[in-house]
């Protein structure tokens, strides 16, 4: 049997090298998902995704391929893998809830699933690993090495600023000038 492991970093380069300890551990490109915001992505180069995705790709067998996709109530990310692919696809019909979707679909409650696309939207970047149950202590070591956010303290600082779910039709997240 299979199980959907995901965590969220605040970082796009965190979430890389999470996904370069999955490939070195074994984990097959194939299962691994990355969606989040990088640096280089914002709405004016929506359109690079091509270049982006080789810019960014790096050595990684996954992010070789990476891409980026326009969705609603988050902007242009930088994406790549099943997840990825199953958001986009909603995307590009047209369907309710491309990120929420794919999340769910993937077993996620919808309170995670909310969460996850929030975060992203805010700019935090999500690995999700299929793995078979006898790997799921070795993939969240790796997971939980690299000091994802704390997904209680999170979602309880999103709630505290009025925020109860992930709004698609919401403009872009631009954070508070500091």
């Amino acid at each position: 049997m299979t199980q959907t492991l995901t965590r969220s970093y605040d970082s796009y380069e965190t979430a890389r090298s999470v996904v370069e300890a999955l490939e070195a551990e074994g984990v097959s490109s194939a299962d691994i998902s990355v969606v989040g915001r990088h640096a280089s992505v914002d709405d004016s180069n929506a359109g690079e995704g091509a270049g982006i995705g080789a810019a960014l790709g790096g050595a990684a067998g996954l992010l070789a391929g990476i891409g980026m996709i326009a969705i609603p109530g988050i902007g242009p990310v930088v994406a790549a893998g099943w997840l990825a692919a199953t958001a986009a696809g909603a995307v590009a019909g047209g369907a309710v809830g491309g990120l929420i979707g794919a999340f769910t679909s993937a077993g996620h409650s919808e309170e995670d699933a909310n969460y996850y696309a929030e975060t992203v939207r805010r700019g935090g970047t999500v690995v999700s690993v299929r793995t078979a149950d006898e790997d799921v202590p070795a993939v969240q070591a790796i997971l939980d090495g690299a000091t994802p956010i704390n997904r209680d303290e999170r979602l309880a600082e999103y709630r505290a600023g009025g925020w109860s779910r992930f709004d698609e039709t919401a403009a872009p997240y631009r954070p508070p000038v500091v």
